[in-house]
């Protein structure tokens, strides 16, 4: 009760008597201030539910720095800002930041109802309420207090809320009529302001476009989805639905494609999202051929491996309920029609990965030491080093090598061999990027086998591709010889620079260890005339002593096998002789004792 009592005062107040604030003109700048507390509480990375939570805690504060707050001892009793209380602009922050916290919720609801349908609904209801708040603040605005920029500024946001809400219920030419109104109001916005302020009123103004040409379509204008392409990439906050408003047209368009052709297969598509994404794919490439810088590429890019990433996820959802799907994996049997559309999503998926890797390249080489678009970089941003391109064809290999391994291409010849023509070209440029990085730490010798290993790459690449049917094969080994070309040229620089190296390091350590004296002895110079030096000295150096041990060869060994075949006279008689001469020993002396013997 303190609070109203304090406010009615207030109330009573004649016009004769108001404080002096009161006399002062009220400006509120609505869209800068939504903008700046969008870019620093979440929005900048599309976090809405954190930028939502930051506003109910604004919206807590500028209550109570006003001392209008709505609840008191658990007592809540609603407050409403009226022109009578409106003294302060921080009154008119009341509506506004309600009418944000609505708003973002919805845009919170809005991103998780691609999964839930049923937070549609409540997309709508807390638009609904986004609107209530923002008529309230341009009724605010309308007061005399309010100066003609704060009337403009809160009208044309009220415009804008509404248009949100027509266009989520599908009222296209409510839709259509609030969002041209919200244009113009900002377009003249931007022709009354300077210049610094003129450039927030016309991102709001391209912030429309797309909903615009959307509501055209709907109409019936067919050229308005070639524009929203066009448009795609380009930034914004507005223009980050443009995603959203092609899906919605793709889904129309995809009841009539119901199979697709791929290396030699028909393959029928009976998934919804299949059919969006194989639709997608197609006005993707004519997107890429529109795009003229990098980053609008790159852009087109990442949306496309988005979706192709929610197709596939969607399709092996519906492969886990086939029996044949690991087993034919891991069996190498024939791959059914859903399978194989699967490896051709994976193959679509790897080669836009592929593509988006390559320009991120193009984007680096840019920046490389001696490029001519390193001149023009701009303060804070960084060179590149050839290690950063190292990394980027390492990615670019590894998603070559997934090729060749997915499920029904194995036997496709011209495939297998188009993918190792590329892996050849791409090991080359490796080689060459990590030869320059070896150049640059002057490390010559291992920079040339380098070069020479990315010569190899080369001419391996450039056989192959002379042998695939089909492809951009010119165009392929024209780039193979330019890159030929100068791997040549730095590879005989890194050769001469070190050769260079070598020889001044051999010079200056000959020199410091050049000596005149001569200190072999003289019977090994014989030949050699000195007349700087004298052989008579304290210690002359005629000859080595003690000489120096030298090797000689070994007695030989030899063995007499002879003995072997060589035949003795036989000495039988000289054996008899022995023993006759033997018997007139002791055992005649015994035979004459006993009275034997002859007779």
């Amino acid at each position: 009760m303190a609070e109203d009592e304090a406010i009615t005062p207030k109330e009573n107040i004649s016009p004769d008597e108001k404080p002096k604030e009161i006399q002062e003109t009220i400006s509120l700048e609505v869209l800068k201030i939504i903008k700046d507390s969008q870019q620093r509480h979440g929005l900048r990375h599309k976090d809405y539910q954190r930028y939502r939570s930051y506003c109910t805690r604004r919206l807590q504060r500028i209550r109570k720095s006003l001392k209008f707050v709505q609840r008191n001892r658990n007592k809540f009793a609603k407050k409403v800002v009226t022109d009578e209380v409106l003294t302060d602009v921080k009154f008119l922050y009341i509506p506004l930041v309600s009418a944000e916290g609505a708003w973002s919720y919805a845009m919170q609801l809005k991103q998780e109802a691609n999964s839930e349908r049923r937070k549609g609904f409540h997309v709508i209801t807390r638009l609904k309420k986004a609107l209530k708040h923002a008529e309230e603040l341009e009724a605010l605005c309308e007061s005399d207090k309010c100066d003609a920029r704060s009337k403009l500024e809160s009208q044309a946001y009220h415009l804008w809320i509404k248009g949100s809400l027509y266009f989520e219920t599908e009222e296209w030419e409510n839709c259509m009529d609030a969002f041209k109104s919200a244009s113009n109001i900002y377009e003249k916005l931007a022709s009354a302001v300077t210049e610094d302020q003129r450039v927030l009123y016309l991102e709001r103004v391209n912030d429309i476009v797309p909903n615009l040409r959307y509501c055209a379509f709907q109409f019936g204008d067919e050229s308005a989805i070639q524009d929203l392409r066009e448009l795609r990439g380009k930034g914004g906050e507005m223009s980050t639905n443009i995603d959203f408003l092609l899906q919605q047209t793709r889904e129309k368009q995809a009841k009539t494609l119901s199979e697709v052709y791929w290396r030699g297969r028909t393959m029928p598509v009976t998934n919804e999202r299949v059919r969006t994404f194989l639709l997608s794919n197609k006005e993707s490439e004519q997107e890429l051929a529109a795009a003229t810088d990098n980053e609008a590429k790159i852009s087109i890019y990442e949306n496309s491996l988005m979706e192709c990433k929610d197709a596939l996820q969607t399709l092996r959802d519906e492969l886990k309920t086939d029996p044949n799907w690991k087993r034919g994996q891991q069996t190498g049997e024939d791959v059914s029609s859903n399978q194989y559309l699967h490896t051709y999503l994976t193959y679509i998926r790897l080669t836009r990965t592929i593509e988006r890797n390559i320009l991120l390249v193009e984007s680096l080489k840019e920046r490389l030491p001696g490029s001519l678009a390193e001149t023009k970089l701009e303060q804070g941003q960084k060179k590149t080093k050839p290690q950063d391109l190292i990394r980027m064809y390492d990615t670019i290999i590894q998603s070559l090598g997934e090729i060749p391994q997915l499920p029904g291409v194995e036997d496709d010849e011209d495939l297998q061999q188009e993918v190792t023509a590329k892996t050849y070209k791409f090991k080359a440029y490796r080689c060459f990027y990590l030869a320059q990085s070896y150049s640059q730490a002057k490390k010559w010798k291992e920079a040339a086998a380098l070069f020479e290993r990315a010569m190899h790459h080369v001419e391996r690449s450039t056989d192959e591709w002379q042998s695939v049917n089909n492809g951009p094969i010119q165009a392929e080994i024209q780039e193979l010889e330019t890159l030929a070309e100068e791997i040549n040229g730095l590879k005989y620089s890194a050769q001469a620079s070190s050769i260079l190296d070598s020889s001044d390091m051999s010079i200056t350590k000959g020199m410091a260890q050049l000596k005149l004296k001569d200190k072999r002895p003289l019977e090994e110079r014989l030949h050699q005339y000195s007349s700087n030096q004298p052989e008579v000295a304290s210690k002359p150096n005629f000859t080595t002593f003690p000489p120096d041990f030298k090797p000689s060869p070994c007695k030989p060994l030899f063995f007499d096998i002879a003995l072997n075949h060589v035949e003795f006279p036989s000495l039988e008689q000289k054996l008899e002789q022995k023993k006759t001469a033997s018997a007139g020993g002791i055992g005649g002396f015994l035979r004459g004792w006993w009275g034997g013997g002859s007779s």
